[in-house]
């Protein structure tokens, strides 16, 4: 029987988790900013015809204007976003990342373009290209990526999370099986699942599921009362996966904003990065998986 890379852990007999100031729960937000090559296909999409303008068009919005739509409406609830950064972002659209220093976002690791997933290389490239994306994003955004997710959200290898540790990574998102950090086993380093929940993500919401902005700001606001209220006893993480082109559009973004003001209304709720959840959670929880 194959080891699990995470012990079974019910909430019921966990370890209490109190978060910093008794917060109930820890916030974050994710912004997915990608980028996307004309002349390669966008895995998920059905039309296989290039150039793919539709497509691509679409998601250049989101570098283009989306994401300063986000900015704003995470400037004024005062988040700091912890941003899945593909590292052609670096290198196409800099000004992002100079925005984004300037609000002191996190950076994160999520491949190099959102047209290549981490499985579509040879096996015995995928450390190198993490590797890469570690590199370009530390030189460009001045300090090295400690978190990832994978382009496409879970699309790894059985080797990508001791890859990931070997290369100085300590959390990952791509393993959305729970509302706290719990630890990992890789061959070296260590590792924590950070809560990355799928069910409100936009994408998922608002283009797979068809739902309504209406809808979407709804099952957020639900989302966060369901956790609130258990986080009273327990820490709860909520995080929100989002995408510039995405809700970043002009008839969707005022969903966000009521959203984050519904959330950063009640008390008890640290507004916080990936990092500042992994270190907490490091320095009091964390113990090395058998």
């Amino acid at each position: 029987m194959e080891k699990s890379r995470y012990s079974y852990m019910p909430i019921i007999r966990r370890r209490q988790l109190k978060w910093p100031n008794d917060a109930r729960i820890a916030l974050l937000v994710c912004p997915n900013i990608e980028y996307f090559h004309i002349d390669k296909p966008i895995p998920g999409v059905p039309n296989t015809q290039l150039p793919d303008i539709t497509g691509y068009a679409l998601r250049d919005y989101g570098p283009r204007i989306g994401v300063f739509r986000m900015m704003d409406v995470l400037d004024k609830h005062g988040i700091r976003a912890s941003v899945m950064l593909n590292s052609d972002v670096c290198e196409r659209h800099p000004t992002i990342v100079e925005e984004g220093n300037k609000r002191n976002w996190e950076w994160l690791g999520h491949g190099v373009t959102n047209n290549i997933r981490v499985n579509h290389y040879p096996p015995e490239q995928e450390r190198g290209i993490i590797r890469q994306v570690k590199e370009t994003i530390a030189a460009a955004a001045g300090k090295a990526p400690r978190g990832w997710l994978g382009p496409g959200g879970g699309d790894e290898t059985f080797n990508t999370p001791d890859h990931l540790a070997a290369e100085g990574f300590d959390y990952l998102c791509d393993w959305g099986c729970d509302d706290q950090p719990i630890p990992m086993r890789v061959r070296s380093g260590r590792m924590i699942t950070m809560p990355y929940q799928q069910g409100i993500n936009d994408i998922r919401v608002l283009f797979h599921g068809n739902h309504t902005p209406e809808s979407y700001l709804r099952m957020v606001c639900d989302q966060f009362d369901t956790l609130y209220a258990e986080g009273a006893e327990n820490g709860r993480v909520m995080t929100i996966p989002l995408h510039p082109f995405v809700i970043g559009l002009p008839f969707r973004i005022k969903y966000l904003d009521k959203a984050l003001e519904y959330i950063c209304s009640h008390e008890g709720v640290w507004r916080a990065t990936g990092s500042e959840v992994a270190d907490w959670y490091y320095q009091h929880y964390y113990e090395q998986p058998d």
